[in-house]
Parts: structure tokens; C-alpha cells; sequence
């Protein structure tokens, strides 16, 4: 991985290892259903509690390997900084929380639509909050996001609640760490780590009272294996996202985004066997027609930048 110093001048422009660290983010975020598939018999809190803990040492080690404490120390030094942390650790959470449920509710289908609308989420939010000037192309774009979120609404009688909670969770996730003023690596360390403490208490809880399903239940080995595994898909493709981001042009990762929830999508309707209706027969292809709009408008205006 690379360091997490930023360089004085960092250059527009895409690099081998950049896209091969963001392709294998997307990959592993990609085959995410099905391994959150596999622990749908145990609770999403318990789940959570477990990616938590186990990410940590890995996002720690990351950090010595990289030599990068010296922020660490100095972020905590920052009540601004924590502060800042509390909040993107809580957003976090919350997204997380809501994808392992909807996994396991059998509602995949509706977090590719959540991770699809995201990025039109977050041109809305810097729209709205940071004053950003939207293009006609990013207006009409949005514009079809919110027709589809409004075919989806009137056909199921309520507005789909997952797909905007992972939208706007996700959203303002982004908004506030990019204004956490540490690199990616030590972010995520310090989320996790301002997390441990309450989601090991619940581990040693769920295990003292018999609820907890490491090395306990029906299958310990296989259920410990697998949310002790959770640190691993969920720490290394947050890392190799964040750090193949800085070597490549923000129009390619614009790009590379769409590769996990369309990977969700297939997962959701050939493997899942979810329903896919009239509905959703109308709402996804005016989220894609969105993307293609959103996503040409972005390309003109790097090839003008050019």
C-alpha cells in the first residue's frame, strides 16, 4: 500500500497500481453478498460487533508497516479531530448495520440501488452544502435518480428506505472524512478503534450469556472463521480504495464505482433468486440512464481539463 503522506503536487493522472489497488476493492466489496450471505443466521449486531474488532489489528498493523503513527499520535492529540472521528465512526455503523440486515432480509437488490444512487447523492449534497455549481447534465441525472426513487416508492407504498439509508449514510460519510484531517489509513484505524471498546463489550455479553456464536452454537468453527474473517473484507478493500483513489483520475474511480453494485445486482437477481418486478424493471434503468448521464457529463469535463 502506498504512504499516506500527500505529496506536495500530486498528479492528475491514472497509474497501474492505482487501478489494480482500486479494482481489487471493488472486487472483494463486489463478492461481499455472498460471504454476508453466509452468516445470515446470526444477527446483524453481532456481525458488526466482530468487523469492528477484527479490523482493528489488521488497520493496525497497516499503519506500523507504513510507519505512519506519528499522525495517529498526533490525531489524538486533536479534540476537533476525535470529534470529527465519533461522527464518521457512527455513520459508518449505520451503513454497515443496514447492509448485513438487508443481505440477510434477502434485500440485496436494494443496496445495489442504495450504492447506485450514491454518487448522485453526493453531487446533490455538494450541491446543497458545499455550494457546488451542478452541470445540466449532473441536474438531469439527479433528476432521473429521483423519478426511479419515486417509481420504487409508489409501488411498494413507502419510500425505500434501505436504499436511501445506505445512500445517505454512505453520502455524509464521505462529506465529513474528507474534512477528518489524517490520512486514509490512520481515518479508518481511528473509526475502529474509537469503535472497539463498545463492540467488544457486546462480543464478551452475547458470549457470557450464551447468544454469542464465536466458537459456540450449532457450527462454532465455521461461524468463528467467518466473523473473524469479517476484518479482513472489511479493513483491506476500505484500505486499497482509499490509497488506490490518490493514484488515480477522479473520472476513473468515478467509473470503477459501478463495478460492486452491479456485481450485487446479478448476485441479488441470478444467484439470490430476489423478485424483480415491474418496478424495479422501470427504477433501474432510469438509475443507469442517470449514471450514463452523470458519468458522460464527468468524462467531457476531464477531457476539457485536459
Amino acid at each position: 500500500m502506498t504512504d499516506d503522506a500527500v505529496p506536495a503536487a500530486v498528479k492528475n493522472e491514472d497509474t497501474l497500481p492505482g487501478f489494480l489497488y482500486a479494482l481489487s476493492a471493488y472486487l472483494v466489496w463486489g463478492f461481499l453478498p455472498i460471504y454476508m450471505k453466509a452468516l445470515a443466521h446470526i444477527s446483524p449486531a453481532e456481525v458488526i460487533a466482530h468487523r469492528v474488532v477484527w479490523s482493528l489489528p489488521i488497520a493496525g498493523l497497516v499503519l506500523v508497516v507504513l510507519k505512519r503513527t506519528d499522525d495517529l499520535k498526533a490525531a489524538l492529540r486533536s479534540p476537533r479531530t476525535l470529534l470529527l472521528a465519533c461522527m464518521t465512526a457512527a455513520l459508518i455503523t449505520i451503513n454497515w448495520g443496514l447492509y448485513v440486515w438487508a443481505i440477510g432480509a434477502g434485500r440485496a437488490l436494494d443496496t445495489a440501488l442504495g450504492y447506485y444512487i450514491n454518487p448522485l447523492f453526493s453531487v446533490a449534497l455538494g450541491s446543497l452544502l458545499l455550494k457546488e455549481k451542478l452541470s445540466s447534465a449532473q441536474k438531469i441525472a439527479i433528476v432521473l435518480a429521483i423519478a426511479a426513487v419515486a417509481v420504487l416508492t409508489v409501488e411498494a407504498g413507502g419510500l425505500p428506505w434501505v436504499s436511501l439509508g445506505l445512500t445517505i449514510s454512505w453520502g455524509f460519510y464521505a462529506l465529513f472524512r474528507k474534512t477528518l484531517p489524517v490520512g486514509p489509513n490512520q481515518g479508518f484505524f481511528l473509526e475502529v478503534m474509537i469503535l472497539a471498546l463498545p463492540a467488544l463489550g457486546y462480543i464478551i455479553y452475547l458470549q457470557s450469556t450464551g447468544q454469542g456464536h464465536f466458537m459456540a452454537g450449532d457450527q462454532p468453527v465455521y461461524d468463528s472463521l467467518l466473523l473473524a474473517g469479517c476484518g479482513f473484507v472489511t479493513a483491506v478493500p476500505l484500505m486499497l480504495y482509499a490509497n488506490g483513489a490518490k493514484l488515480l483520475k477522479l473520472s476513473t474511480i468515478g467509473i470503477m464505482q459501478y463495478i460492486a453494485p452491479t456485481m450485487i445486482f446479478v448476485f441479488a437477481v441470478f444467484v439470490f433468486g430476489e423478485p424483480f418486478g415491474h418496478a424495479q424493471m422501470i427504477a433501474f434503468p432510469l438509475i443507469w440512464l442517470a449514471l450514463v448521464v452523470y458519468t458522460g457529463s464527468m468524462l467531457r469535463t476531464a477531457r476539457k481539463g485536459r
